[in-house]
């Protein structure tokens, strides 16, 4: 919760309350995780070091020890320089941060993106995400989950931007592929949408938790979530590392939670 007793949400909440409710309540209700292997939490590690030196270079910071420590670490921020040259310049008419955070307050919940480059032109913005694992097979997925959806809808509702003015980019970095990149324009019918399934989420959400806290009634599974939910075994008592049949679709819906922005 913020000081003001509203209860933060960023896209990995809403995804994961649209995935797997019982999930939802099993990690930020109960504070029950799930180990990691050591090979995802390399991954895990890789990620956040990336995230960091990005940061760290767009506001002006030394980031020579971070890449003296890890080559692949090093070639990976070359090749992304090399790919997106604006990196290294912006005009007069541009303005840019990184980890840029806003929020938005709806349904009595405090909505939180943080951006991992925000380029701002006069009729233009751009919201640039760093991506450490390879480019998923379908784009559909990345534009249906909720970073995408989020991210695009806070920068409208809190900006002078149209939707049609916005887009968001996701920059895939992972060696030994060159940078690749998608990028999900937006419009005035994909907000309104957007706005709609929010205000249905967080109504369910405000259902759930007054039943959990009120009655003791756990939050619901989704249907056929037996066959179709990568966390159904988890919150049965089985750890992900323990399952066999986890399929690489969802693992890769499991990867979009690894890595979340990096403080500085």
């Amino acid at each position: 919760m913020d000081e003001q007793g509203l209860i933060r949400l960023s896209q990995s909440h809403l995804n994961l309350l649209e995935t797997c409710p019982p999930q939802f309540q099993r990690l930020y209700l109960e504070q029950l995780g799930t180990p990691i292997s050591p090979e995802q939490q390399d991954k895990l590690t890789w990620g956040s070091q990336f995230h960091r030196l990005m940061q760290q270079r767009e506001l002006g910071l030394s980031i020579d020890y971070l890449l003296e420590e890890d080559e692949q670490l090093k070639s990976s921020l070359q090749a992304l320089v090399n790919t997106v040259p604006y990196l290294n310049n912006i005009s007069l008419s541009n303005w840019k941060e990184a980890e840029h955070c806003r929020t938005l307050e709806l349904e009595g919940y405090l909505l939180t993106v943080i951006y991992d480059l925000l380029i701002a032109e006069p009729n233009k913005a751009e919201i640039l995400d760093w991506k450490t694992y390879l480019q998923p097979e379908k784009p559909q997925k990345l534009a249906t989950h909720w970073q995408t959806r989020l991210y695009l809808y806070i920068l409208a509702e809190t900006s002078d931007y149209l939707p049609e003015e916005i887009s968001l980019t996701y920059w895939f970095v992972k060696l030994p592929t060159q940078p690749q990149s998608l990028t999900f324009s937006y419009d005035s019918q994909q907000h309104q949408k957007n706005h709609q399934d929010l205000i249905h989420l967080l109504n369910q959400l405000q259902n759930w938790l007054e039943n959990y806290w009120q009655k003791g009634i756990d939050f619901p599974h989704l249907a056929n979530c037996q066959t179709t939910c990568p966390y159904y075994q988890t919150t049965r008592g089985e750890t992900v590392h323990e399952l066999g049949h986890i399929n690489s679709q969802n693992d890769w819906l499991l990867t979009l939670e690894e890595i979340e922005e990096v403080p500085l």
